[in-house]
């Protein structure tokens, strides 16, 4: 797989910011999310989160989904579209967290989870026929399944508050990917519209279960 100039920049730049995060601890906590900071006015946190990651297999996990993911977006779209995609879902997962997390000053977050998965669930709205294989399943899966099981299982995880995981911005990030793909590509949702509404299942129940005062 030959990777784009746009991803190699994308993944450097992580690589490069988490690991000077790794070895200096004023300057994770200082671009870290956190929201009593981002509420007192360091708004530039809920784009430097999307470069700071927990620890080596953080961001070899998020970086390992992206090169997957990646080509699929640029060969669609080119890497301008593949690069906007990519930070409307990093944004969009930090908005979803603050907005979701406004009451907990103490609520943090790093990693580009929500960018990542923001262009997993482009390249799934793009090409949903995908298979993907899964460790210890011997048979491929259809990407839209996996898709669909990953934001549910999101929505659990954000009820239940599973592990240390920022599950809110996974799903912000999703719904980044989701609405720019179909903003550059509308005809989707006449030539694909079982895949665009299947797609767009997680997402309503999410906001129904927070109108609900479910989350």
């Amino acid at each position: 797989m030959n990777l784009h100039l746009a991803t190699i920049g994308i993944m450097a730049a992580n690589v490069l910011i988490s690991i000077k995060g790794f070895n200096d601890v004023y300057f994770f906590d200082r671009y870290k999310f956190t929201i009593s900071a981002i509420k007192a006015g360091q708004r530039d946190r809920m784009l430097t989160s999307g470069f700071l990651h927990v620890d080596i297999s953080h961001l070899f996990m998020n970086m390992f989904t992206l090169y997957f993911f990646a080509s699929v977006v640029i060969r669609w779209f080119g890497w301008e579209k593949f690069l906007i995609i990519y930070f409307i879902s990093l944004l969009a997962g930090s908005l979803l967290a603050l907005f979701f997390h406004k009451n907990e000053p103490y609520y943090s977050a790093v990693g580009a989870s929500g960018a990542v998965t923001g262009i997993l669930y482009a390249a799934i709205l793009l090409q949903p026929d995908m298979q993907l294989g899964i460790m210890f399943i011997p048979i491929p899966i259809p990407a839209y399944i996996l898709g669909l099981a990953y934001m549910l299982y999101s929505i659990y995880g954000m009820k239940k508050r599973l592990g240390n995981i920022g599950h809110t911005a996974h799903f912000g990030g999703a719904i980044g990917g989701y609405v720019t793909t179909l903003l550059f590509k509308p005809d989707l949702i006449v030539s694909d519209t079982l895949m665009v509404v299947l797609l767009a299942i997680p997402i309503v129940i999410l906001f129904v279960l927070e109108k609900l005062g479910k989350l």
